[in-house]
């Protein structure tokens, strides 16, 4: 998939959005004193293996960094992408860094 809609952060609803051909990938998301939980992630089947979670992850990754909030990454699929990508070890909370197998902050 090459080019996909824009990511739009449904704040009512507190997820991160793709609409695709009329089908919704989100990443639910929760903000908490300094940090941002992050518990569940739907990518529609028709849509799977097609960049579209990581997307998701990147944007969700990036939100943090920017309001200087840590993760908390409850959802399997965001544990295991932020364990592939160093560059978001930063960001992950304390109290589950052990978790994912990081080294203490």
């Amino acid at each position: 998939m090459s080019e996909l809609p824009d990511i739009v952060d449904n704040t009512a609803e507190h997820r991160f959005e793709i609409n695709l051909a009329g089908e919704t990938a989100f990443a639910e998301y929760q903000l908490v004193q300094g940090g941002i939980i992050l518990p569940h992630t739907v990518v529609p089947e028709a849509f799977e293996g097609k960049g579209v979670g990581s997307r998701l992850a990147r944007h969700a990754i990036a939100y943090a960094r920017d309001r200087g909030l840590k993760i908390i990454p409850l959802c399997p699929f965001m544990a295991s992408y932020i364990q592939r990508h160093p560059e978001a070890h930063d960001l992950v909370h304390p109290t589950y860094r052990e978790r994912l197998g990081l080294p203490p902050a």
